[in-house]
C-alpha cells in the first residue's frame, strides 16, 4: 500500500498486527511509525510505555515475541518495532511465517526495512493493507507527486499555502528528499510569520544554497557569458568538499533539459512549449535562465550535450585516466566557452 495513500486514511483504518515498512524515505516512515503507533494505542494513549524498539541486527526472536505477548497495562496493544530490520527478517523468516499464521492478539510487530519482496511467503501472508511502501519519489520522473505533496504538506503539517510555482522552486533547490522539504518548509513557514502564503521569492531568499542549487548558479552564469564566474563557482564547491560526481549528477539533471530543448526546437518546436516538454518549472526566474543559456549554448551545442554527458559520465566510472574534477572541468569548458559567431 503506498505509504500517502495509508496516511490518509488511517484514521479509518482497522488496526493489523504486523507492518512492513518498505523502502528508502526515512520521513515516511516515521509518519507511517507514529501513525501505526497511534492507530494501536489511541490518540489518549501513552506510548512511552507501550513502545519497545531494537536494532535489527543482533536480535533474538524469542525477545521478540516475548514482548509482543506481555500485555500493556496503559494501552489497548503493545507496540515492538525492529529497526533496520532486513537481517532480523532474513534470520528468522520461518518464526516470522508462522508469527504471522497466529499472531499476538495484545501486540504489534512492526519491522523496518529497505526491502521486502512480494514472491517470499512471508510478503504473501500479510495483506496490503500491512506492506506501507516508504520508497523515496523517482525524480524527475515523479515530479508531479513530489509538488503535490509539498503543497499539501506545507497546509496540513505548516499551516501555509505553498503555491506551484514555488513548491517547484523549492524541489530544484532542495532536492525530491522529503525530509529535507519538510525542514525547508518549517523554516520557510516560521521566517513568514503571520502571512498565509510562502511565495516563490521567499523559497529564493531563505532556502540554503545546497549544491544543487550551486550548480543552478554556474549555469546562470554560463547563460550569461561569464566564464570566470562558472569555473570560480565549481572550484568553490569542489574546494568545499562535494564531489565530483555529486555535482556531475546535479548538472546532468539540467543539462538534460537543455539537451530536450535543443533536439525539440531542431524539430521545428518554439522555445515556450519546447521549454513545458522538457520540464522547465513555470516560475519566471527558471523560463529566463533556461532561455540564456538556450541562448548562450546555440543549437549546435545543445544537440552535444548528450553525447558531452555519456563521455563524462563514462570518463568519471573508470573510462578516463584524467581525474574526475578534469573530466568535470572540461565539460564546463565546453559549456562556458563563447558562442561560436556567424
Amino acid at each position: 500500500m503506498d505509504a500517502l495513500a495509508f496516511l490518509d486514511t488511517v484514521a479509518k483504518a482497522k488496526r493489523l498486527p504486523v507492518y512492513a515498512l518498505v523502502g528508502d524515505e526515512d520521513f515516511l516512515k516515521r509518519r507511517c511509525r507514529d501513525a501505526v503507533i497511534t492507530l494501536a494505542v489511541g490518540k489518549g494513549g501513552d506510548a512511552d510505555f507501550a513502545v519497545s524498539s531494537y536494532p535489527g541486527d543482533k536480535l533474538d526472536f524469542s525477545t521478540v515475541r516475548n514482548d509482543l505477548d506481555t500485555p500493556s497495562f496503559l494501552t489497548p496493544v503493545r507496540v515492538v518495532i525492529v529497526e533496520q530490520a532486513d537481517p532480523f527478517v532474513t534470520e528468522h523468516r520461518d518464526n516470522l511465517e508462522k508469527y504471522v499464521a497466529s499472531p499476538s492478539k495484545v501486540g504489534v510487530l512492526v519491522l523496518d526495512v529497505k526491502t521486502f519482496p512480494e514472491n517470499t511467503k512471508l510478503a504473501k501472508a500479510l495483506p496490503d493493507a500491512a506492506k506501507l511502501n516508504c520508497k523515496a519519489f523517482e525524480y524527475p520522473k515523479q515530479k508531479d507527486r513530489v509538488l503535490d505533496w509539498c503543497v499539501k504538506w506545507a497546509k496540513v503539517g505548516h499551516g501555509k499555502k505553498l503555491g506551484r510555482d514555488a513548491a517547484e522552486l523549492l524541489v530544484e533547490l532542495v532536492g525530491p528528499s522529503l525530509g529535507l522539504l519538510d525542514m525547508e518548509l518549517a523554516k520557510l513557514a516560521n521566517s513568514i510569520g503571520a502571512n498565509a502564503e510562502i511565495t516563490a521569492d521567499d523559497v529564493n531568499r531563505m532556502v540554503v544554497q545546497t549544491g544543487p542549487a550551486n550548480v543552478f548558479h554556474i549555469l546562470d552564469a554560463i547563460g550569461d557569458g561569464q566564464p570566470a564566474k562558472a569555473f570560480g563557482l565549481l572550484g568553490r564547491l569542489l574546494d568545499g568538499g562535494d564531489a565530483p560526481q555529486e555535482i556531475f549528477g546535479a548538472l546532468r539533471v539540467q543539462l538534460r533539459k537543455l539537451a530536450s530543448i535543443g533536439r525539440l526546437i531542431s524539430q521545428g518546436q518554439s522555445l515556450g512549449p519546447a521549454m513545458d516538454a522538457a520540464g522547465v518549472p513555470g516560475w519566471p526566474q527558471a523560463r529566463q535562465s533556461a532561455e540564456r543559456q538556450v541562448r548562450h549554448l546555440g543549437r549546435g551545442r545543445l544537440l552535444q550535450i548528450a553525447d558531452w554527458l555519456v563521455e563524462t559520465d563514462l570518463g568519471m566510472k573508470g573510462g578516463s585516466p584524467l581525474p574526475p574534477r578534469v573530466q568535470l572541468e572540461l565539460l564546463l569548458a565546453k559549456l562556458a566557452k563563447p558562442r561560436p559567431q556567424g
